[in-house]
């Protein structure tokens, strides 16, 4: 079992920052794929971004690329999104997830999810 919790959710304005931390407990989690996915009211969940278990490879949606940057401290059993020019469309709860494969995008490869933290976007 991968017990995965996220923080570093909040309120912050259009074009402002924040960077989301995904704090893993229990198996090895230098071994995992690490994702970030989102999901907004009475939408699906939607991928946002994926490191691979050595932070060599990366991934991301076409929506985030070039604003937000996934990386991983696996010392610290940590996987960080920094999201920076954020978009009032960027409004969601981000959840990280673990996949002991690397097929990034897609959801049933992912086997543990955390809770998710609430990002809020003013425009």
């Amino acid at each position: 079992q991968v017990q995965l919790v996220e923080s570093g959710g909040g309120l912050v304005q259009a074009g402002g920052s924040l960077r989301l931390s995904c704090t893993a407990s229990g198996r090895t989690f230098s071994r995992y794929t690490m994702g970030w996915f989102r999901q907004a009211p009475g939408k699906e969940r939607e991928f946002v971004a994926a490191i691979s278990w050595t932070g060599g490879t990366t991934s991301y949606s076409d929506s985030v690329k070039g604003r937000f940057t996934i990386s991983r401290d696996n010392a610290k059993d940590t996987t960080y999104l920094q999201m920076n020019s954020l978009k009032p469309e960027d409004e969601a709860i981000y959840i990280c997830a673990a996949s002991p494969t690397w097929d990034p995008k897609t959801v049933s490869r992912y086997e543990y999810w955390g809770q998710g933290t609430q990002v809020t976007v003013s425009s």
